[in-house]
């Protein structure tokens, strides 16, 4: 039986203090060689277990392998230098130091495909998987060679789609493209930015979903959060270029955020995983705040379509507390389906 509003997570979770700096974007692994190998799988037993606890119904790898959701991809690709850095304004809102493209990008071998096959092993319910988005990808380097942002991102969907297709292959049920950047960069998104999100996900046949949010609940994010007035209508300019996509589904932030939920009208007929979690605060929601933002969402989006959702990944909180909003994320969406078959 097909589980109505199956709850997910929009990718990253904290990492064990043993493996890395908890609470800490871009921290240093703790272990080296063999040990890492076997630290990470560690790992990511450990977070499949925590969101099996809390009874999330799709679930993922908590991006337990990777330092960061972008540059970690990038860095097993060839064309972009580590060691020549520049600094660039990331999604205009904050300047970060970055590697440089230095020539013709390419993958040489799959990036995730292994750590997919092993999550693959260790469950048989529905997983998903988040790669970066082109857009996002280009947002998050220096091009001293394409010097055109159009070329460096439909260079980035061809290798994004040749490691989708080998995760697809490994059993992973649904392949997320993270883009933050679609929240900011709206003529390219409308131009040429979905274009290139198609062409990652062109021959697929496991179901597709974009994650576009505000961000990871780092300062320099709600700092920027706090200059956009009493309403964030953001995804008002790229929803309905979106809704006429062939992705499948579109991954929101909602609670806590100032977005209208009526936006969500725009994507009728998609399904959304509608952003349940704040994770821009230790506080855990209760399941009566949960199912408040997932009633609310109900109004422009139908039941069948509804995945409850995390604003955005949870690296940066604890382990207590991100545990505690999964279970809450759960508990609130099972408040909801009582109420949708009349119990």
């Amino acid at each position: 039986m097909k589980t109505l509003l199956p709850t997910s997570t929009a990718g990253s979770l904290p990492k064990p203090s043993w493996l890395a700096q908890p609470e800490t974007l871009w921290s240093p692994w703790k272990l080296q060689g063999d040990e890492l190998i076997e630290g990470k799988q560690d790992a990511l037993r450990l977070s499949l277990q925590e969101q099996q606890q809390a009874g999330i119904d799709i679930v993922g790898d908590g991006e337990q392998s990777r330092q960061h959701f972008v540059t970690t991809f990038i860095e097993h690709l060839s064309g972009v230098d580590f060691t020549q850095r520049e600094t660039v304004r990331i999604r205009d809102r904050y300047d970060a130091s970055v590697p440089t493209v230095v020539g013709d990008v390419s993958r040489q071998k799959p990036v995730f495909v292994e750590d997919a096959k092993f999550l693959r092993k260790q469950t048989t319910q529905p997983i998903k998987w988040a790669l970066p988005g082109p857009m996002t990808m280009i947002d998050t380097l220096y091009d001293g060679h394409y010097k055109s942002r159009e070329k460096l991102a439909w260079e980035f969907a061809k290798i994004l789609n040749q490691e989708a297709k080998e995760l697809e292959a490994t059993g992973v049920d649904i392949i997320q493209f993270d883009e933050p950047a679609f929240n900011v960069f709206f003529d390219e998104v409308n131009g040429w930015g979905i274009a290139t999100l198609e062409r990652a996900r062109e021959g697929l046949k496991c179901e597709t979903a974009v994650h576009i949010c505000y961000g990871y609940g780092i300062k320099a994010n709600t700092e920027w959060k706090k200059t956009l007035g009493s309403e964030w209508r953001q995804y008002e300019e790229i929803f309905p270029k979106l809704q006429k996509s062939n992705i499948d589904i579109i991954s929101l932030e909602c609670h806590n955020s100032r977005v209208p939920m009526e936006l969500l009208e725009l994507i009728r007929g998609k399904k959304v995983m509608v952003g349940a979690i704040d994770v821009a605060t230790n506080t855990i929601e209760t399941p009566e705040e949960v199912a408040n933002t997932l009633r609310k969402a109900l109004q422009f989006v139908d039941a069948d379509k509804l995945c409850p959702c995390t604003n955005c990944g949870m690296a940066p909180l604890s382990r207590q507390v991100a545990l505690g909003k999964l279970k809450a994320l759960s508990a609130g969406a099972e408040i909801v389906r009582q109420e949708l078959a009349g119990l």
